[in-house]
């Protein structure tokens, strides 16, 4: 049985954030993706589509997430979910925010400029 130590997550870091990953197909997972996104206060996150389904629960602070240019403020406990080919972007104001992020492996996410990128924490 795979197990990830709190201590020991695979360390990503991308457009201002630290991706921590505990399931993915690195780590044993053939169908879920789930990883710890930790935000600093003030971050303008990249707007992104994805191809696949993502589940945010935020763990602490009150990021925004747009989802297709609908901003909403988020808080602990708060979930919400962004269907295949949302466009979304995920800021901070004030404060530092965590959220577990879970999705199917294969995700990608385009780009304004039609980029297309595999985030290793998603694999």
């Amino acid at each position: 049985m795979p197990v990830v130590r709190s201590t020991e997550p695979t360390v990503h870091r991308a457009h201002g954030a630290r991706f921590a990953s505990y399931a993915a197909t690195s780590t044993g997972s053939t169908e879920l993706s789930a990883w710890r996104v930790e935000l600093d206060a003030g971050i303008t996150g990249v707007e992104h589509t994805v191809s696949r389904e993502e589940v945010f629960l935020v763990l602490t602070g009150a990021p925004v997430l747009s989802l297709d240019g609908e901003p909403s403020v988020l808080g602990p406990g708060d979930t919400a979910v962004a269907p295949a080919g949302t466009r979304l972007r995920l800021d901070t104001t004030d404060g530092p925010a965590t959220l577990w992020v879970t999705t199917s492996t294969g995700l990608t996410a385009t780009l304004p400029d039609g980029t297309v990128i595999t985030p290793p924490w998603a694999a």
